[in-house]
């Protein structure tokens, strides 16, 4: 049954009931103090996990975090809510650079974050709605199996909890059609980002932090933060919190790539079409194809669905209009219809989008120049909710000038090849984009794994 998608609204549905009065932290450049210890520069997860640990870590601490919009407004604000402990650089990959026991340390940290985002939510009341319930990567296609029942297999050799599920056991997770079964990992969990990204800036004032919107940071050098209107301000640490945004930051145009993730939400569910979908358990699913997929079900009974697919915009611009890409809003509420029949006759209320950060290695890092004393965290490529919590930990540690076991996970000073210049940045990036949906298409015809797949390895370089 064809279904018209309503008007998609404002903003996205993590926005519906953000508080209005967002902009009573705005600040003039009069108000703002001229000497801090710390300087935060974006008001997300990073930033904001970042001031939160240094506050609770030194109380006094005068941290200051600037944010251009609200906070929330970047990705922080807009992603599917997978508090996940998946992380885009294999274990093989790590471990060939840094040794096993680094590779597993890593891992042990994602799981670690998971549950740390849950006890802050809990013990703060940040009201981010943590509930961990796994997620669910299902096999649609003879080829898809076989990369899931891969996965699995190799999981076992880095003790990451991911099994295979049958059909049957895959099925009373969520009822997705065609499912051959699925990988099912326990170290997931979804929130509502935006009652997340508030609940913590609310905290970080709490501790006595400085969380102030609408301050545009133009430059920073010498540990000094320059505003739009000029207005500086000097800092004993400055963090760059930026993620998507990092590339329109002078100097940091090739650090990270700004990749847009779009979503769409259905209309509340009843239960009856609850209990033929499943996700009871609250968890996440996705599938094994090669152009990313994700949804969850909302604390109100809707499904929020997501998708990669829209195209890079030349010299890494990120810009509102990007946002809204009618032709990847069809393809994701197709695309939720075909794994989820039971949702024939819904209707779509939401469809929104905003730009994530990809390294070129596909490598997240977190950076810190002793010197300097500036500190950098980001290219997450789409795993940030936990990863941010991660990097503000040790970030915090590393301003704070304590070596712990935050501070020699293998993340920690990794350097990624810059981006090359356009035109091939944007010739590489929109080729890659477009080779994983032929390569899914090429799968479903032949139910053989695709051989484009290698070529988009390639690409990729990680």
């Amino acid at each position: 049954m064809a279904v018209t998608p309503a008007d998609p609204g404002p903003g996205p549905l993590w926005w519906d009931d953000a508080p209005a009065a967002a902009s009573a932290s705005r600040a003039t450049a009069s108000a703002l103090p001229q000497v801090v210890d710390v300087a935060v520069v974006g008001g997300g997860y990073t930033g904001l996990w970042t001031a939160y640990y240094l506050l609770r870590e030194r109380p006094g601490l005068d941290v200051l975090v600037l944010e251009a919009e609200h906070v929330g407004f970047g990705a922080s604000g807009r992603n599917g809510g997978w508090v996940s402990a998946l992380w885009p650089v294999s274990a093989d990959t790590i471990a060939r650079r840094h040794g096993r026991t680094a590779a597993l340390a890593q891992l042990a940290a994602l799981r670690d974050t998971v549950d740390e985002v849950g006890r802050v939510d809990a013990a703060e009341g940040l009201g981010g709605g943590f509930a961990k319930g796994g997620a669910v990567v299902v096999a649609r296609t003879p080829a898809q199996e076989v990369r899931a029942r891969a996965a699995a297999a190799h999981s076992a050799a880095w003790d990451d909890g991911t099994v295979w599920l049958d059909t049957a056991a895959a099925r009373e997770r969520v009822d997705v059609a065609a499912t051959r079964g699925a990988t099912y990992t326990p170290h997931c969990a979804r929130v509502h980002p935006r009652h997340l990204v508030d609940g913590l800036a609310a905290a970080v004032r709490r501790l006595g932090g400085r969380v102030v919107e609408g301050c545009r940071v133009t430059r920073t050098a010498d540990r000094v933060v320059v505003l739009e209107d000029g207005h500086r301000v000097s800092a004993g640490a400055v963090v760059h919190a930026t993620e998507g945004w990092t590339p329109e930051v002078p100097g940091l145009s090739r650090r990270v790539a700004p990749v847009y993730s779009l979503m769409v939400a259905t209309e509340p569910l009843d239960d009856e079409r609850w209990s033929r979908i499943g996700l009871a358990g609250r968890e996440v699913f996705a599938d094994h194809g090669h152009l990313v997929i994700y949804g969850q079900r909302t604390d109100d009974g809707r499904i929020a669905f997501g998708g990669r697919g829209a195209p890079y915009h030349w010299g890494s611009a990120v810009r509102p209009e990007f946002d809204h890409d009618e032709r990847v809003f069809a393809a994701l509420r197709t695309t939720l219809r075909e794994l989820l029949p039971q949702l024939d006759g819904i209707r779509f209320t939401h469809a929104w989008g905003g730009a994530l950060g990809i390294a070129r290695d596909w490598h997240p890092s977190v950076r810190w120049d002793p010197v300097t004393r500036t500190g950098w965290a980001g290219g997450y490529v789409g795993d940030g909710v936990a990863a941010s919590n991660l990097a503000g930990r040790t970030l915090a540690d590393l301003v704070l000038g304590r070596d712990t076991a935050l501070t020699t996970l293998p993340w920690v000073g990794h350097r990624s090849p810059r981006w090359e210049p356009e035109p091939l940045r944007w010739l590489g990036v929109n080729a890659g984009l477009r080779l994983a949906g032929l390569a899914d298409r090429e799968e479903l015809a032949t139910g053989r794994p695709a051989r484009l797949a290698g070529l988009l390895d390639l690409l990729t370089a990680h």
